[in-house]
């Protein structure tokens, strides 16, 4: 089974290309990592090589936070047994990144789901709800603050927990091709993965990149809002792109960490915009298991972070600073 890496499909970026007189033509290139599509346009057709090295990082990085590759330096801890594995500086900076949403979520966002995740395969052809003994269990096993970290080294110290990354890995990797291409002197461009937006200045006619919120449930690529931004990142996390139906009911890949079952709470969308897309993809998860009132009071208390939560009837909240911004269709 794949693991969370896919977040699901919710935004349908929309940038308009630009070509004529004085404008630069713009590059793009597709590939499949982490289970997902991941897309990368530059406005500048000379920087192929730079396009391309986007690439290398994400196969790299797939390498170190992947489960499902035995040899990445997740799955060596997931499978040694409460002893200390030795890992890659990335992978240090994400797991603490990941310990620090799950400590400020209360642990409703925790990155020890892993064996939980395991358990509902949203990918069979015939998905099917798990045993509830078989939760339970997976339930006991998941606390964050299981993980200890010392220098390069990793403990898991429940033997029976697994680690999953899923939660915020692409954002991650977003931010690390964006300050790649920064360094390089790249001052435009879109980098799309799986839907984690992160947009790298402006267009280069000063212009902002305009983004559409995919509607819940709606047809593939059917927006229900749109705002426009610059240099930030756009994450959602949505139950109505990996769900399945059994006796009647509808079950998302959302999972409630003391329950082991979906979330249910309302919300069928969180959309978060920010700086850097490893705060937007925790934060979209993080506020979609909150809830939408404790969800909101987070963000009002964030800085330069706002949110668009989408209910089950599709109304729309957005946070105060989202005033002006958000075009509803």
């Amino acid at each position: 089974m794949a693991r969370r890496f896919l977040k699901t499909f919710c935004f349908l970026f929309l940038p308009l290309l630009l070509s004529g007189c004085g404008q630069r033509e713009p590059i793009s290139k597709t590939g499949f990592y982490f289970d997902t599509i991941i897309t990368v346009t530059l406005y500048d057709s000379s920087k192929t090589a730079e396009l391309e090295h986007c690439f290398a990082l994400a196969d790299t990085y797939e390498q170190y936070f992947s489960a499902e590759r035995p040899d990445s330096d997740v799955s060596k801890i997931n499978a040694a047994g409460g002893t200390p594995v030795s890992v890659h500086d990335e992978t240090i900076e994400l797991l603490q990144k990941g310990i620090d949403y799950s400590e400020l979520s209360g642990g409703r966002f925790d990155i020890t789901v892993g064996r939980l995740t395991d358990l509902w395969d949203f990918h069979a052809e015939h998905p099917a709800v798990p045993d509830e003994t078989a939760l339970r269990e997976a339930v006991s096993t998941i606390d964050y603050r299981q993980i200890k970290i010392s220098g390069n080294e990793v403990t898991l110290q429940n033997p029976d927990a697994a680690i999953d990354l899923g939660g915020i890995a692409k954002g991650y990797i977003a931010d690390r091709m964006k300050a790649y291409l920064k360094s390089e002197g790249i001052t435009s461009g879109l980098i799309n993965l799986g839907g984690n937006v992160l947009a790298i200045g402006e267009k280069p006619d000063g212009s902002s990149y305009r983004i559409a919120i995919q509607k819940p449930f709606g047809a593939s690529g059917e927006g229900i809002a749109a705002l426009e931004i610059k240099d930030d990142a756009v994450v959602s996390s949505g139950t109505y792109e990996r769900y399945f139906t059994a006796n009647g009911k509808q079950y998302h890949h959302i999972l409630d960490a003391s329950t082991g079952y979906p979330c249910e709470n309302g919300l069928c969308s969180v959309s978060i915009i920010c700086k850097n897309s490893a705060d937007a993809d925790g934060l979209s998860t993080t506020c979609f298991l909150l809830g939408a009132e404790k969800g909101m009071e987070l963000i009002e208390s964030l800085d330069d972070t706002e949110a668009v939560f989408i209910t089950d009837n599709n109304d729309i909240l957005c946070s105060s600073g989202m005033d002006g911004r958000l075009d509803v269709f």
